[in-house]
């Protein structure tokens, strides 16, 4: 589950009230994108001089929760240290999320209606020095499809059916069917060295080899990674500093001092409670991610199988007082699925305005006078601060509500057990992609989110959902992929499972005069793809 984590918040003012009144805790949290021109070749600072000897330092949010092998790694550090260490055959930039050629010479070339062959770049080494080959392409996507290996990846992959080796520098791809997001959905899969993995994934889980223009020289869980520069890659985006150092700072305090004194030079998710003050101090920035904060119900739960009180319990969400009370401003309402600067963007049919006439109506429609509610959280800081005031809201219709605050892989294991009726957690499944299809497939499609979280497999909105999903993949025209995604929408909006009550801004702090180039993503982590020091 992409789920982000941050420690010990501030909460001022009001949030202190409603913290010290409120059974939620302020603890930790967790979740889980490649550059080019675009996102790395920003103005450097005036008079500035490119240092390629010097070291970046950067405040990292999240300690190490998992390994690094980009087949199973979900983890908000090891996917932002992966997107330096490793390559796909095409990458996604990491600030555009435009596709980009990477270890290919060019982006997939269709031979038919499912077939695509792929050249390889020329002098492709990984970081043992060996040549990257085709069978090591080959190895790279067969081990995903695998289902022995339980890949996070293979969900993405639903259309390809096999792949070989044309020659050493050649790989061709059959699609059991004809799917035209094929050239950029291969960005899921980094390429990793068969050899190394094969003889012993554990240590290469610990310490990976990828062909990136980093290598990862060293990582400790709860303090620091350190890269070095691989010299002898060769692609488009080669590293500009000689070594880096992550910091893993998951103290928000401490990351913010880290920044202010100097020990480092930029920091991802600078806390909301914290934006304008460090505004003053470091360059800052926002930007709106498809990043949310979900309302998720167990549909196999009496009274949660009834859309009606689905739908009571958002209308009776002050959304806006969250926004600007718990976010100070850093998020916006939903009012889809997609945020709004999303290119699929599509208004749902349904939008959940702040109604507590129209949710206490819907409630006593569906003979739920007296409704008892235990919300089910992780205790990410933004979650804790948001967690309140979705109480406030419940309370304020007569819906007694309890909040359950726990750490994320113990709330996730009562989920997965039935162990639950609603849950508010934060989700971002952009970090592996951008088209709606991947964001939407995540959650929506065949998979744990609809078997084994809220519980919806099945039912006539499932089918419904996934047969529109399903159209929109087979369909080349564009305008009619994107009205059967605005339909699936339109459905998941109506029955508000698993719903989206606001998409989230990330805070991204820097030293504009120390780095040269650097832009804040739009999704979780740090990158410094083209990024200098001076």
């Amino acid at each position: 589950m992409l789920e982000r984590m941050t420690k010990d918040v501030d909460r001022r003012g009001f949030l202190r009230m409603v913290g010290a009144m409120s059974a939620a805790a302020a603890i930790t949290g967790s979740v889980a994108a490649c550059g080019g021109p675009s996102s790395t070749g920003g103005s450097t600072h005036s008079g500035s001089t490119p240092n390629a000897g010097g070291t970046i330092e950067a405040g990292i949010s999240y300690t190490l929760s998992s390994g690094f092998d980009p087949m199973t790694s979900s983890g908000a550090t090891p996917v932002a240290a992966n997107m330096h260490v490793f390559e796909g055959l095409v990458d996604l930039d990491p600030v555009t999320r435009e596709p980009y050629a990477a270890l290919a010479t060019a982006m997939p070339q269709r031979v038919d209606g499912t077939t695509y062959r792929v050249s390889l770049r020329k002098g492709a080494t990984f970081h043992d020095g060996s040549a990257v080959t085709a069978d090591d392409v080959v190895f790279s996507f067969t081990r995903i499809l695998d289902p022995k290996n339980a890949s996070l990846m293979v969900q993405f992959l639903p259309f390809l059916d096999s792949v070989r080796a044309v020659d050493a520098s050649t790989v061709e791809f059959k699609l059991k069917y004809a799917f035209p997001l094929f050239p950029t959905r291969v960005s899921v899969v980094k390429i990793v060295p068969k050899k190394i993995v094969q003889a012993d994934q554990k240590a290469f889980d610990a310490k990976p080899v990828g062909s990136g223009p980093y290598r990862l020289v060293e990582a400790t869980k709860q303090d620091k990674i350190v890269f070095a520069r691989w010299d002898k890659y060769n692609g488009s985006r080669p590293a500009k500093a000689a070594a880096m150092n992550w910091r893993l700072v998951d103290n928000n305090t401490a990351r913010v001092n880290a920044l202010v004194s100097g020990r480092v030079e930029a920091i991802e998710d600078v806390p909301y409670v914290d934006v304008a003050t460090v505004k003053g101090k470091a360059e800052t920035e926002s930007v709106q991610s498809f990043g949310n904060l979900f309302l998720m119900f167990n549909y196999a739960r009496k009274p949660f199988d009834d859309k009606r009180i689905r739908q009571a319990l958002h209308y009776a969400l002050d959304v806006d007082k969250i926004v600007t009370t718990a976010m100070y401003g850093q998020g916006i309402a939903s009012t889809s699925y997609l945020q709004p600067s999303h290119p699929d963007y599509h208004r749902a049919a349904t939008v959940y305005s702040h109604d507590p006439a129209k949710a206490k109506e819907l409630l006593a429609a569906a003979g739920a006078s007296g409704l008892k509610v235990t919300l089910t959280t992780t205790n990410t800081g933004w979650v804790n601060d948001i967690a309140p005031l979705i109480k406030e809201s419940w309370d304020a219709i007569g819906v007694k509500t309890t909040l359950d605050v726990g750490e994320s892989s113990g709330q996730y294991a009562k989920v997965d057990a039935g162990n639950f009726q609603v849950m508010a957690a934060p989700g971002d499944p952009s970090v592996f992609g951008n088209d709606a299809d991947l964001l939407l497939s995540w959650f929506y499609g065949a998979g744990v989110w609809t078997t084994k979280r809220f519980r919806w497999a099945g039912s006539p909105q499932d089918v419904q959902v996934r047969g529109l999903l399903d159209q929109a993949a087979r369909t080349s025209d564009q305008s009619a992929r994107s009205r059967y995604w605005g339909q699936a929408i339109d459905v998941i909006a109506d029955q508000a499972v698993l719903y989206p009550i606001v998409h989230r801004k990330l805070p991204t702090a820097w030293e504009s005069a120390k780095l040269s180039g650097f832009k804040p993503l739009p999704t979780t982590g740090l990158s410094f793809l083209g990024v200098s020091t001076t």
